[in-house]
């Protein structure tokens, strides 16, 4: 029988410098930094939307250390808001003063909520994606900064982010779930009744952060929502939820789905956008995929239909925290349905 612990809502202050906490640290911004496709795509993004941004003003919301910030300097703009709630402030107005760029990057310590601009601005630049794109919940800053500080006609990179949704088959744990058979060939001690015990340990309820391969995918990803960043509002984005469709490309055993996001950046100049994918078949950023895993694994032939609803919604303990609820039939299965969520930033949360 498990033990469920009754978890206390979280007021949103708490919330809050709980999340702001987390980004204090050097490590979190050395692993975005050091992130090349999510750096050099932002870098690449703002220097072609230079005619966009030169001569502008731009606000930078979670500017962190700065560094998109100096990048639409770069491209020419000519003042650049950093607004960063956190302490990494500090750090962003040293690198600031480092580059020379002082006269034109404003470092703003606090929240784009609570601080005041001295002018509205043109372009809004953000990484604000967090796990399964809406984890932590940055979305809602930067549609606050829209709707209080961009001008009409102006522009926000990158403009549009979608979400997808794949059925996998995670070999390391079908192994990690046969270990326990192997431990009487080795040591001569039977272990096997341990199986359904890990089994209920490795596939719970949490949303997994963790790299899938390709060719773990077993059908082709299904588009689920699309955000267009212009026109989504906070109350919209309470539930973000679509329909899935999948036909299996061949025998295998389904024991999770994986989600994952693009963002898309305008390239006026170029015949294609510019997007930022996080998708197993692109190369690994720091975001990898989100793993939902299945109760039991479900075995799956060539073209056996994977169905279902998916709907993502903020945590009734801390809004910042991501739920995701799958609705899903596997073949000839009935209808199954499994709620996920992502386990608290601390321990302390419960305090």
């Amino acid at each position: 029988m498990s033990h469920v612990v009754k978890k206390r809502k979280l007021d949103k202050t708490r919330q809050d410098r709980l999340y702001f906490d987390s980004y204090t640290d050097v490590t979190i911004h050395e692993e975005m930094i050091a992130d090349h496709v999510r750096t050099n795509t932002y870098r690449m993004a703002i220097l072609n939307n230079s005619e966009s941004i030169r001569g502008k003003v731009v606000l930078d919301v979670g500017a962190g250390t700065g560094v998109l910030s100096m990048f639409c300097v770069q491209a020419g703009a000519r003042k650049v808001y950093a607004v960063e709630a956190c302490s990494i402030a500090e750090q962003a107005v040293n690198i600031v003063k480092q580059n020379n760029m002082e006269d034109k990057i404003e470092v703003i310590r606090g929240t784009v909520e609570t601080v005041d601009l001295p002018e509205k601005v043109e372009v809004i630049v953000s990484e604000w994606m967090g796990y399964a794109l809406l984890h932590e919940s940055m979305l809602n800053s930067v549609l606050y900064a829209r709707d209080k500080w961009l001008k009409p006609g102006g522009i926000i990179l990158p403009h549009k982010a979608e979400l997808y949704i794949a059925p996998v088959s995670d070999p390391v744990v079908e192994d990690r779930l046969n270990f326990w058979y192997t431990v009487k060939d080795q040591y001569g001690v039977d272990m096997s009744c341990m199986s359904d015990f890990a089994r209920g340990c490795i596939m719970n309820s949490d949303i997994t952060v963790n790299s899938v391969h390709g060719e773990d995918v077993l059908s082709h990803p299904t588009r689920f929502a699309e955000l267009d960043l212009h026109t989504v509002t906070v109350e919209e984005l309470r539930s973000v939820k679509g329909k899935f469709n999948f036909e299996s490309f061949g025998s295998a055993a389904v024991n999770a789905f994986c989600v994952f996001f693009t963002v898309t950046f305008p390239c006026p100049d170029k015949p294609l956008p510019l997007v930022l994918s996080t998708s197993p078949f692109k190369p690994e950023t720091h975001w990898k995929q989100a793993v939902l895993y299945l109760d039991a694994p479900v075995d799956v032939v060539q073209d056996t239909l994977v169905t279902g609803e998916i709907s993502m919604f903020p945590s009734e303990e801390s809004a910042r925290h991501i739920c995701i609820h799958v609705d899903y039939t596997i073949g000839e299965q009935k209808r199954q349905s499994k709620t996920f969520s992502i386990p608290d930033w601390s321990s302390g949360a419960q305090s």
